[in-house]
């Protein structure tokens, strides 16, 4: 009689970056931990679920859901105060040691391991150890590279077959190793009754030595896992033009925008669109989605469409082989697009053979393409048939054949598709449809702290009763006033004039509506009501992919005040 196969070990790894945090790689943590598992002798033995910006309610569900052996949390601590798990906005939930003991008590019987990768979360473990044999914790701020090397090695030794004290010793010996002087930070205890002592010969000592302040950090250090981070200093506010860079702490989440994009990226097919009208984020959002999936590994290829020259828009071949060619640019792979362009074939079988069979058949990763700026298609409707039809097709490819499953698709763009598509083969009409809002009363809020301007409530109505919730012309004003150069009142008076700080992104929006006719006919009804007005269709969505309008139901108004008076003025509206 033969014995039924051993069950896999499951390792639950919970993450969480509050955006009101120090951003962490915990995309390349968890990516090492999992290549380590892959390629160790014991892989079959092992299984890791991944949760991404938990909330202590998804933490919770994920825990009963997943029934581990193992639970590691990667993100910030703060000592007395707490894991930093993600609240239903993105921002700080703290969850004290009490919270997570009364949790894993209730699974006492099936988790084995918790480790707690994050500053000061030797209070948490202490707490937790009550219930699970084994609780790894921090008695200090610790590195981000220090925290990601000792789990990296923690699991490479369990992936060999080691125990987990002997694994907790790799870990701190990985740190170590690596030149980072931070192998006593990690400690490791355990259930009362256990055997193994609670902690490692010496490391109880360094408790006396840990301060109870968790805003300073040891020296050396750098990038803590604490929820604490450094304000940003006037000096350092970047130019509101443009995107927001990666790394710049400006960049406001609209929740669920993000964690929507970022769950589907990883999914095989996906294809994201993102619409809004100028200057309203795009870029950095479409940028932040590549970055969270190279984060997963993923290679990844962004292409702005307004590089292309304009003769290649007129040419669907000349448009397809610079497409191809520069994705492979990106990738820095060799330029092989002559040996594919052969004749005989039509430009678009072309294009997919050297995406099935070049491309995607070369890397052996998920493969994700951010298309800025797609719009500049829209003027040559015959093109954009062809070329989105074609982005469609290697869509509907992607839900069952194994080659397109790698390849996932953000496209963004800021006009309406007011082109006639067919309804089959139009990329716009599938995937997951995101429409970029203008900030809420509480992104302002939030926007105008990272500034550190200080304002009060009415001041702040103030300035969204000129700029409304708008992205661009909120930091500007923002920029503007955090550095000295005027203040609200002055602000205030000069924003809708051509002297003001918005002068020539003013002066861009009049030359385009003075251009049209229709279009500036349509605008001086709409400034000229103060109640919402009937448009026709194409202009209505004109206007607003513009950004100069809001849409109620099918009627537009403008979409802020300073549009109003500066347009009522130049205009020439009574």
């Amino acid at each position: 009689m033969s014995s039924s196969p051993r069950k896999k070990k499951t390792i639950l790894f919970l993450a969480a970056n509050p955006k009101n945090s120090t951003p962490l790689r915990l995309g390349k943590e968890v990516q090492e931990i999992a290549d380590g598992l892959q390629r160790s002798k014991k892989r079959d033995k092992f299984q890791l679920e991944q949760q991404w910006a938990v909330t202590p309610r998804e933490m919770q569900r994920a825990v009963l859901d997943f029934n581990p052996e193992i639970v590691h949390f990667s993100g910030h601590g703060a000592g007395e105060g707490g894991l930093a798990l993600e609240d239903d906005t993105g921002q700080i939930k703290l969850v004290n040691a009490k919270a997570l003991a009364g949790l894993f008590k209730l699974f006492q019987d099936q988790v084995e391991c918790v480790v707690l990768n994050a500053c000061y979360s030797e209070v948490q473990a202490k707490a937790i150890a009550a219930h699970i044999p084994y609780v790894i914790g921090m008695n200090q701020a610790v590195g981000d590279n220090a925290a990601r090397e000792f789990a990296v090695g923690f699991y490479d030794a369990l992936g060999a077959g080691r125990t987990v004290e002997f694994a907790y010793e790799w870990g701190c010996t990985s740190i170590s190793m690596a030149g980072i002087p931070e192998e006593l930070t990690p400690v490791l205890r355990t259930k009362p009754d256990s055997p193994v002592e609670t902690t490692v010969e010496g490391r109880e000592a360094l408790d006396a030595a840990v301060s109870e302040n968790v805003e300073d950090p040891p020296v050396g250090v750098e990038n803590t896992r604490s929820i604490t981070s450094p304000a940003i200093s006037i000096s350092n506010l970047d130019n509101p033009e443009g995107s927001v860079s990666l790394d710049c702490q400006l960049y406001i989440d609209r929740p669920p925008i993000e964690s929507d994009c970022y769950q589907t990226i990883l999914k095989p097919g996906a294809l994201i669109r993102v619409k809004a009208p100028r200057q309203m984020g795009k870029t950095s959002l479409l940028q932040r989605i590549l970055h969270q999936a190279r984060e997963q590994g993923h290679q990844t290829a962004y292409l702005n469409f307004q590089s292309a020259d304009a003769s290649f828009l007129t040419n669907l071949d000349e448009l397809l082989q610079w497409f191809c060619g520069d994705i492979t640019n990106e990738l820095n792979l060799e330029y092989r697009v002559a040996d594919y362009w052969k004749q005989g074939m039509g430009s678009k079988q072309k294009c997919g053979n050297y995406f099935q069979r070049y491309l995607l058949a070369t890397i052996t990763s998920p493969l994700t393409l951010g298309l800025d700026e797609v719009d500049q298609v829209f003027q040559y409707p015959e093109i954009a048939q062809e070329f989105f039809g074609l982005l469609r097709a290697w869509h509907e490819k992607g839900k069952n054949e194994s080659a397109w499953k790698k390849l996932r698709l953000v496209i963004s763009h800021s006009k309406e598709v007011y082109i006639p598509l067919n309804i089959n083969q139009s990329p716009f009409n599938v995937g997951l449809p995101i429409e970029l809002p203008e900030f809420n009363h509480q992104q302002i809020n939030e926007l105008v702290q990272k500034h550190q301007v200080n304002c009060s409530e009415s001041e702040i109505e103030q300035l969204i009763g000129m700029v409304d919730g708008h992205p661009y012309l909120l930091r500007k004003a923002l920029y503007e006033i955090a550095r000295g150069s005027l203040n609200l009142k002055q602000f205030l008076q000069m924003a809708p004039t051509e002297e003001g700080i918005y002068g020539d992104h003013l002066r861009r929006h009049l030359f385009n509506l003075t251009a049209d006719p229709n279009l500036e006919a349509a605008m001086k009804q709409v400034i000229a009501s103060s109640n919402p007005v009937r448009l026709e269709a194409n202009l209505a969505f004109k206007l607003r992919s513009l950004g100069l309008v809001n849409l109620r139901g099918n009627d537009v108004i403008p979409l802020c005040n300073l549009y109003r008076l500066y347009f009522k003025d130049r205009l020439g509206v009574d």
